[in-house]
């Protein structure tokens, strides 16, 4: 892809903008305890981090025809108690700013619903994005690219002006699907037009770094 023709970065949240692992661990396990279910195991994770809330419980209580009160202990439990386990990424708002002061727009595209704005006002993030797209605010959630495509509408650019960094499989075929450039972050293995572990290694693409 041609970089010189970016003028979006659009960000996932869990794994990308934040270590998420220890928060994410501790609300589900309170919430599978609650049923008497054991703590989630590392297959079970790996899947949940990519998933919705709603995905995500569907797919840890498949057994259940009526999920009716896992909803209301999740509404019960809440996920704002948990934001404080959450880890900004090294490097992350050093690069916000360096995307500010280049005329970069930025955005988020998550599968999280009702906890982003919050957590942007809790780590005091929020002056920084352009667009913030969740799973509340679309029909489809990744890997759908729906948000993407509405991201894309929103800030009225073309699938070569974006640059979309994320981690997981469901955000590479997103960035697939629309056609988007897309930066695999700490996951070398995924298929992607760059491979970073680093923040920093997304200011060395866009030539932003000095």
């Amino acid at each position: 892809m041609n970089i010189s023709k970016i003028k979006a970065v659009i960000f996932d949240c869990d794994g990308v903008m934040f270590d998420t692992a220890v928060a994410n661990r501790k609300y589900y396990d309170e919430v599978l305890q609650k049923f008497n279910k054991p703590k989630l195991n590392d297959v079970q994770f790996t899947n949940i981090h990519m998933m919705t809330v709603k995905a995500a419980i569907e797919y840890l209580f498949f057994e259940m025809d009526d999920l009716s009160e896992v909803y209301a202990c999740l509404k019960n439990i809440g996920y704002h108690k948990f934001i404080d386990y959450m880890i900004m990424e090294k490097g992350f708002e050093d690069l916000l700013i360096k995307l500010k002061n280049r005329g970069y727009l930025i955005g988020i595209a998550t599968n999280r619903t009702d906890t982003m704005e919050k957590i942007l006002k809790d780590f005091h993030l929020d002056s920084y994005f352009d667009v913030v797209m969740t799973a509340a605010k679309v029909k489809m959630p990744k890997p759908d690219p729906e948000q993407l495509t509405l991201i894309m509408e929103n800030l009225k650019l073309n699938p070569d002006e974006i640059l979309f960094v994320g981690d997981s499989e469901y955000d590479g075929q997103a960035a697939t699907a629309a056609k988007v450039g897309f930066a695999a972050f700490k996951n070398s293995g995924m298929k992607a037009d760059f491979s970073v572990d680093s923040m920093e290694g997304i200011a060395r693409i866009l030539h932003i770094n000095e």
